[in-house]
């Protein structure tokens, strides 16, 4: 598909959409919701809420390659909308550890060592974690980041450099311990 207009697509057209959508990138959604609010049933919660805003709101153009950046970007929307819901704030803040779903080829060591970066990246301000989880899990540029989150190249690259010292910092605290 060419770059086309929503408008100009049918209902049936635009379900067909989401049901390829859905198909190609739900694991990649899923998983930026998963590291992002760090529940499974959330995190699925809101990827399903992606699909349905999907096909009572789709993007108002479709560009050919950007489909994922647009899924994304929703669903990190929605992610900051649940941390801010008041729901949150009084029953889940605070009341789970972090939970890692390892794929069957992981080792242990491998899975503790992912584990305790998780655990520093979860720890990171929200924004910087954000940008890592775009840059480092999902391989989007800096610039590409930017566009996503409509916030400037250089904003980008500062939360990039200042995660990294963060992370290093923190990861070094781990190994000490």
């Amino acid at each position: 598909m060419v770059d086309r207009p929503t408008h100009e697509l049918s209902q049936s057209e635009i379900a067909e959409l989401v049901v390829d959508w859905y198909e190609r990138y739900a694991d990649d959604v899923l998983r930026v919701c998963y590291f992002y609010l760090n529940d499974r049933q959330q995190a699925e919660d809101v990827m399903q809420e992606v699909f349905i805003r999907m096909m009572k709101k789709p993007p108002k153009v479709i560009i050919e390659g950007k489909e994922k950046a647009w899924l994304l970007k929703v669903a990190l929307n929605l992610c900051r909308d649940f941390w801010r819901s008041g729901w949150v704030k009084r029953v889940i803040v605070g009341s789970k550890k972090l939970e890692m779903l390892p794929s069957d080829t992981d080792k242990v060591d491998d899975y503790l060592e992912k584990q305790a970066l998780m655990q520093a990246v979860h720890s990171l301000p929200a924004a910087d974690r954000e940008v890592f989880l775009l840059f480092y899990y999902q391989g989007y540029t800096t610039e590409e980041i930017a566009e996503m989150l409509d916030t400037p190249a250089g904003t980008i690259s500062s939360r990039l450099s200042r995660g990294r010292v963060k992370l290093k910092e923190l990861l070094e605290e781990g190994n000490k311990a």
